[in-house]
């Protein structure tokens, strides 16, 4: 037989591990190492700071991240029970009249009924017919300005590009007329 030697040479650390091993003690480290380490800080509740160019808070024990669409997202947000008497929120009126109002369909019920018995309700109808009128119309204004000032062209496949825009200047102002008309009439009806 020949002779077999172990031609490699142990470091510290593998002699180390091995003495672990044998001691039962299966975590301890074999070697310490130096390096960079982040200098940690403690937030609490309601603290506000930037880290990695974001702006951050925690709310309820939960870090978050600070946008600029917060606003937004509280305006759409319905949530699970009424404000006003604590009740399910889940009907699709229950949102709807949420959107409107701030509270359910069976709190807007009472308050209409309770507008009625003061002879109020009238003028309450009124003032939410002229805000949907309004809205109405500036969405009708956005349109027809939309439309106006968009200029379609298309690549053909030869490569030649296709103006379609038919909207003369006279087609233009006719459409402006038509809908300044269309608006006064709408004025009369419902802005008075």
């Amino acid at each position: 037989m020949s002779d077999s030697y172990l031609k490699k040479e142990f470091k510290e650390k593998d002699v180390q591990r091995v003495r672990n091993i044998v001691n039962k003690n299966y975590t301890a480290k074999t070697q310490s190492l130096t390096g960079y380490q982040k200098a940690f800080k403690r937030h609490t509740e309601g603290d506000i700071w930037e880290e990695g160019g974001k702006t951050w808070t925690i709310k309820n024990n939960v870090k978050q991240n600070i946008t600029k669409l917060d606003d937004a997202k509280k305006a759409v947000r319905i949530p699970l029970a009424c404000p006003k008497c604590g009740g399910s929120m889940k009907h699709h009126l229950a949102k709807k009249m949420f959107k409107i109002h701030g509270f359910c369909f069976d709190c807007t019920v009472d308050y209409e009924a309770q507008l009625r018995k003061a002879g109020l309700y009238e003028k309450y109808e009124q003032n939410m017919m002229k805000g949907n009128a309004n809205s109405f119309v500036n969405d009708l204004k956005a349109y027809v300005t939309n439309f106006l000032e968009y200029a379609p062209s298309y690549v053909t496949e030869q490569g030649d590009v296709e103006d379609w825009n038919s909207n003369s200047k006279a087609q233009k102002d006719k459409l402006l007329k038509g809908l300044q008309q269309y608006l006064s009439i709408i004025d009369k009806h419902f802005t008075k």
